[in-house]
């Protein structure tokens, strides 16, 4: 193990993860420190002293690796290297220790499920049928008429199978052509995934978040996906424009093989312990049933999120209630990750259509739900969805699908440190993606002037849930929906919390359950005299009241 791996100490807490708080950045649009308005490895150690004052566990860097770049980075095709436009090795080791000098742990994004076609591995397998990688990918011949081997779509648009006329055969692309998928059936590809995994934990790394983790195996008879009636499909994970709505994937993802693979990784993880993995389920009706099977105890991931709360429609209190329920049915045992926004997803003050207060009242509620907790860079400061014109455009899905879904690169406009310049700080030159002009009034360096920013309301809440084990990690109980009022109770044997949420635009009355609670002051929400008596408490729209009993 390298002398950056030591530097952890011995004391570190080994489940930090269970109920921790990621800080994910997405490297292209947090901080460019070479001029060509790319963010990097070193942008991202300049700013880690403002990623610790937030008081987050770990920090989750999108993919750096050596890629092509035609899905900015989740196309591999050097699992061990950097991409030059982001750095080196060695400015990823500088990464590390500084990091873990401030108290944060590193998490980076591995995807597993597929690669470039530009990786050698692969173009050793599209050489021909007999060579030693040759089942490294996911091939098949065409059905007789010369059409694919079946029906799977990608979630990209259009069909999952590319033609190759070196080997006149078809590969498996869950996702663009240029990202075929490899064959999990095959032990070789298997284990040569766990060495790229052991590489990244020699060099000091602390976990892993696991893109696609439910796309490793495909069904090796290939059979066609069913169709999936027109009033079970939803827009959770590709947008409604997309055929990949129509179907059932049973059978090009979700295979039940995918169990034996995730407790292979996780007897790696524990080699090294104090590592985590948290796992991206992309499926929009199995995804609280996979977060169950792949997090149970010591035999895959420690953590997994869905896309519940991720998804378009605004998040009423009976649906936090249904999601929470679908939970202790479908995965007693799970550990779910929650998050409201991410790379992929409209940010959600847009997606919701939330002002400040509705901000601050899903910001509170995030950090008091039992569970792990995911942010998005610029989360914290309220940032909306950037409109970024088609000629501006570089993600290849909203390009594909333009104008009914304009993609993912809204959310991907670089982070707004300073109000000085229209590049918010991010770059002295043009950025890869323009900064949203509305973004700058929202600039850390202006929040941080300002003690009722939102900025500070995140530092708040955060710090409330890090110094409550009944927040942290403590049962959850007693959750219920009245309207748009939520409420539930979070203890840990010693000390409870109520804590309720008014998630609409009505005022609403709530009464706390029988015992001596003090309210909880310092985070806002209602008016500490309202918080107790007989009559209960109004809350106003959008507000939250948080009582705490020893």
């Amino acid at each position: 193990m390298t002398a950056t791996a030591m530097q952890l100490s011995p004391d570190t807490d080994l489940d930090w993860w269970k109920g921790g708080i990621i800080y994910q950045i997405y490297p292209r649009s947090f901080q460019d420190t070479t001029g060509d308005g790319i963010g990097d490895l070193n942008g991202i150690t300049q700013r880690l002293p403002y990623v610790a004052s937030l008081g987050v566990d770990a920090i989750w860097i999108s993919p750096f690796f050596t890629s092509p770049m035609k899905d900015f980075g989740y196309d591999v095709c050097d699992y061990r290297d950097v991409d030059p436009m982001f750095g080196t090795l060695e400015d990823f080791d500088r990464l590390i220790a500084t990091a873990h000098r401030l108290g944060l742990r590193v998490m980076i994004d591995l995807v597993l499920s597929h690669t470039s076609d530009a990786h050698p591995w692969f173009q050793e397998s599209r050489s021909d049928r007999s060579n030693p990688k040759a089942d490294w990918y996911v091939w098949a011949d065409p059905k007789p008429d010369g059409t694919p081997p079946n029906n799977w779509l990608s979630i990209f648009g259009g069909q999952g199978w590319h033609w190759d006329a070196r080997r006149l055969q078809y590969y498996l692309h869950n996702f663009l052509s240029s990202q075929p998928d490899l064959n999990f059936h095959n032990p070789d590809v298997q284990d040569a995934l766990l060495d790229v995994t052991r590489f990244w934990l020699d060099r000091g790394v602390d976990g892993f978040r696991l893109d696609t983790i439910n796309f490793y195996f495909a069904d090796k008879e290939l059979r066609d996906n069913p169709a999936l009636p027109p009033e079970k499909r939803n827009a959770t994970i590709a947008p409604a424009v997309n055929p990949y709505n129509h179907q059932e994937h049973l059978y090009s993802k979700n295979q039940p093989e995918n169990l034996d693979f995730l407790k292979r990784f996780r007897d790696l993880l524990d080699e090294y312990p104090g590592t985590a993995a948290v796992g991206e389920v992309g499926d929009a009706q199995l995804g609280m049933q996979l977060l169950g099977e792949y997090t149970r105890d010591g035999q895959g991931v420690q953590m997994c999120y869905a896309f519940e709360f991720l998804a378009g429609d605004l998040l009423t209190a009976p649906r936090v209630v249904e999601v929470f329920d679908k939970l202790e049915t479908a995965a007693p045992d799970g550990w779910a990750c929650w998050a409201l926004s991410n790379h992929d997803v409209t940010r959600h003050v847009t997606r919701w259509n939330l002002d400040e207060q509705g901000a601050r009242c899903y910001a509170t509620l995030l950090q008091c739900l039992r569970g792990s907790v995911c942010l998005y860079q610029g989360e914290e400061l309220g940032l909306n969805e950037a409109r970024v014109a088609y000629e501006d455009l570089q993600d290849p899905y909203g390009i594909e699908f333009w104008p009914e879904y304009v993609g993912r690169d809204g959310c991907r406009t670089p982070m707004v440190w300073e109000a000085s310049n229209q590049n918010g700080g991010f770059s002295e030159e043009k950025p890869w993606l323009p900064v949203a002009h509305e973004h700058l009034g929202n600039a850390v360096a202006l929040q941080e002037e300002r003690e009722d920013a939102l900025l500070h309301h995140y530092r708040r809440v955060i710090a409330m849930r890090a110094s409550e084990p009944a927040l942290r990690q403590g049962e959850q109980s007693q959750m219920k929906a009245d309207g748009d009022l939520l409420h539930f109770v979070r203890s840990d044997g010693t000390t409870r919390w109520f804590c309720a949420f008014n998630l609409g635009g009505d005022a609403a009355s709530v009464h706390p359950p029988e015992g001596d609670w003090t309210f909880v002051e310092g985070i806002g929400g209602t008016d500490p005299g309202r918080a107790t008596g007989a009559g209960g408490m109004r809350l106003g729209p959008w507000q939250y009241t948080l009582l705490k009993s020893a």
